[in-house]
């Protein structure tokens, strides 16, 4: 199996090589581990950085698009490059990189497609009263919205399985940390937690410039993603709130009318308030229902979106904005599928025309008249056509190891 480790940073040189120290390269129950960073459009040297830490793989955004959009953009890469499951964690080093096996662990043992990691908020000291506040409140609405059991919804430290990455899609441009655990729960992906270790805080928050920006915000991504996936209850709790204002307006007018006939006018007002009021919840009502067929609607779009993607793995689409990454990296012992393919991690085959990547030194003898067997080292015996010595490097070979008639001149 072959795990990829996700980073999404933004100007990260200082914090990077401190995270990346504490991921591990070992992990059992998978073959391969990886690291991959997404790169949201730094002006420092986080690249420079990365590949002298000895990162795998790379994307590189062209400018800061935010955090949620170079999250989707690491699981889109990570699926083309093979991965069976994918760990995603901050650049900053806030998540204990020596808890990735806690976290991957229900995953290996078949008990969860998606694990998010619980930071247990209550007892991380550098998060301020309100913060933890709306931490708990936030995680409240999406258990209800997503009919999960997480008690720590806004934890970026999570791993996936191939499955649950493939149907995951965050559209919010602020976070993807709320939408895609709905997502998970709607979709009846199988969602554990794990209780997991924090580390000291090595910055200020980039997402939050203070404490009332960071409430600010949530509130309304909570009210968003909530409002964006339970419509009818919403948009009909609000409706049902107005409507019985404007009924108590309407009975009152009326028991002042039935008793005083000619006093009726001296409380127009009420009467227009009370029908301001009713107007205002039959338009909440009206939205409820078109928010309700839009949920509908996005259900379809999902799951189109979700074969989609299934088609381009099968085709070998390459993922968008990458990168290899460090030279040592790129020289590592090849992906099992590489070698049988000649394309990173299987995704583009040899045409087996002779246009493919050749296979490696030493795969079987090359035929063709006259064609001696090259050994390992590519020292075979000449041709009969004098064309010096073929070698085993796979030059002139197509996919499949034997020499390409035309490059031997035959």
């Amino acid at each position: 199996m072959k795990l990829i480790i996700q980073v999404p940073c933004f100007n990260e040189e200082d914090q990077l090589p401190l995270t990346l120290s504490h991921l591990p390269r070992q992990i059992d129950g998978f073959d391969v581990i990886e690291w991959l960073i997404i790169d949201d459009g730094s002006s420092d040297r986080t690249i420079e950085v990365a590949r002298e830490c000895g990162i795998d793989h790379i994307v590189r955004l062209t400018n800061n698009k935010g955090l949620a959009a170079a999250f989707q953009a690491g699981l889109d890469a990570g699926l083309k490059l093979g991965a069976d499951v994918i760990v995603n964690t901050d650049a900053d080093n806030q998540y204990e990189g020596g808890d990735i096996p806690k976290l991957v662990a229900p995953i290996l043992r078949g008990e969860a497609d998606m694990v998010i990691g619980d930071r247990q908020v209550e007892t991380v000291e550098h998060f301020s009263a309100p913060k933890k506040l709306l931490q708990r409140l936030g995680s409240w609405v999406v258990r209800h919205a997503s009919s999960t059991e997480i008690p720590d919804t806004t934890s970026g430290f999570r791993a996936y399985n191939r499955e649950a990455a493939l149907q995951v899609q965050a559209v919010s441009k602020f976070t993807y940390t709320l939408e895609t655990i709905i997502q998970a729960g709607r979709l009846q992906v199988a969602v554990d937690h794990v209780p997991i270790r924090t580390n000291p805080k090595t910055r200020e928050s980039r997402l939050f410039p203070s404490t009332a920006a960071y409430v600010r915000r949530n509130a309304l991504s909570i009210f968003r993603v909530y409002s964006q996936y339970q419509p009818l209850r919403v948009f009909w709790t609000g409706a049902l709130i107005l409507g019985v204002a404007a009924m108590a307006i309407f009975i009152r007018f009326l028991i002042f009318f039935v008793q005083h006939p000619n006093a009726g006018s001296r409380h127009i007002q009420e009467l227009i308030a009370g029908g301001v009021l009713f107007n205002a919840a039959m338009l909440l009502g009206a939205l409820g229902v078109i928010g309700d067929l839009l949920d509908a609607q996005r259900t379809l779009s999902q799951r189109t979106f979700e074969r989609v993607r299934r088609i381009e793995l099968r085709l070998g689409v390459e993922p968008s904005h990458y990168e290899r990454g460090a030279p040592a990296a790129a020289a590592s012992e090849a992906d099992p599928a590489e070698e049988a393919t000649g394309a990173p991690g299987g995704t583009r085959p040899a045409d087996g025309t002779g246009n493919g990547p050749a296979d490696g030194p030493g795969n079987g003898p090359a035929d063709g008249p006259g064609n001696g067997p090259a050994d390992g080292g590519g020292n075979g015996p000449a041709d009969g056509a004098g064309n010096g010595p073929a070698d085993g490097a796979g030059n002139g070979q197509t996919g499949t190891g034997a020499p390409d008639r035309k490059a031997l001149g035959v």
